[in-house]
């Protein structure tokens, strides 16, 4: 009997959302993307559509990369599906987060009840975990799933990009690393970090930091990840692109189309190829290990 990680990165143009269902039918989201104002489709929720769609009553577990608005967008949706647990970079203070919302987005005043919201569940979500069954570090909880988490912590407080949380999630020998936007000063200090180096070395799936853009880019932590394939999570415009820089650092990997065509591919990207579906796990059949199958929409 086969036993399986399911893994969507959502088309949420310029922004960042991801779900996962554990092999014991548990829900992990990582950040809250719902798409850019000037993107095609900008009224999506990822959670409202896990709710409505899946089935999904209850999140297990949540991670806010950083508090910046592409990442948060969907999180007046937040309470709907009651998460469990919430991880986020608890070094930003509240005040820094509506700081930064005065000084950036002063000319979209709709957008502040959103980082009103995260400083609520912020100060909400302060109680210990406890080692339960909520423990996220422990990976019976989530069917002999690992997810591991890396926070910067040393960086200027003026970029909170380079606060992100980097999350590694490995299962039956197959790995996904899912950076923030981190740039260069969080690059440097996590990859003096044994654990971190260990964690993301010789990963299946990389998400490209920072949307794919150059100052995104690093040289070592790419080779040390030395992908597959690599999924560039953007919308139709950007200022910079590392995609070629990716697609040749990338080894490559059968991708399916929703018609059931298949090619090989080194980076997928959601506005070129909608949502992508991952999948991975034990395989029943006896010839097999294990498997890793990407389907774009």
């Amino acid at each position: 009997m086969s036993s399986q990680v399911e893994m969507v990165f959502w088309d949420v143009q310029h922004g960042h959302a991801t779900y996962i269902k554990t092999p014991n039918n548990k829900h992990i989201v990582i950040d809250l993307g719902i798409g850019d104002y000037s993107g095609r489709n900008t009224s999506f929720s990822p959670l409202l559509h896990l709710k409505n769609n899946y089935g999904v009553q209850q999140l297990d577990y949540v991670i806010i990369t950083h508090p910046h608005l592409d990442h948060i967008d969907d999180i007046l949706n937040f309470d709907a599906l009651k998460p469990k647990v919430l991880h986020r970079p608890k070094q930003i203070t509240n005040a820094e987060v509506m700081q930064e919302e005065n000084d950036v987005i002063t000319f979209r005043n709709q957008d502040k009840p959103k980082f009103e919201k995260y400083c609520d569940i912020n100060d909400r979500y302060n109680q210990p975990i406890g080692g339960g069954t909520d423990d996220p570090d422990n990976p019976d909880n989530f069917g002999a799933m690992k997810i591991l988490s890396f926070t910067p912590t040393t960086c200027s407080h003026d970029n909170f990009n380079n606060h992100s949380i980097v999350t590694v999630v490995e299962y039956a020998g197959i790995k996904v690393v899912i950076p923030g936007d981190n740039e260069a000063c969080s690059f440097e200090e996590l990859m003096k970090r044994d654990t971190f180096k260990t964690a993301v070395k010789d990963a299946d799936i990389l998400l490209a930091p920072h949307h794919g853009r150059e100052n995104g880019y690093n040289n070592d932590f790419v080779n040390l990840v030395n992908p597959r394939l690599t999924v560039v999570s953007d919308g139709r415009f950007c200022d910079t692109s590392a995609n070629g820089r990716y697609s040749q650092k990338s080894r490559g990997w059968t991708v399916f189309k929703g018609n059931g065509t298949s090619s090989e591919r080194k980076c997928l990207t959601t506005n070129s190829d909608g949502e992508i579906y991952v999948s991975f796990g034990t395989s029943s059949d006896t010839n097999f290990k294990n498997f890793l199958h990407v389907r774009t929409s």
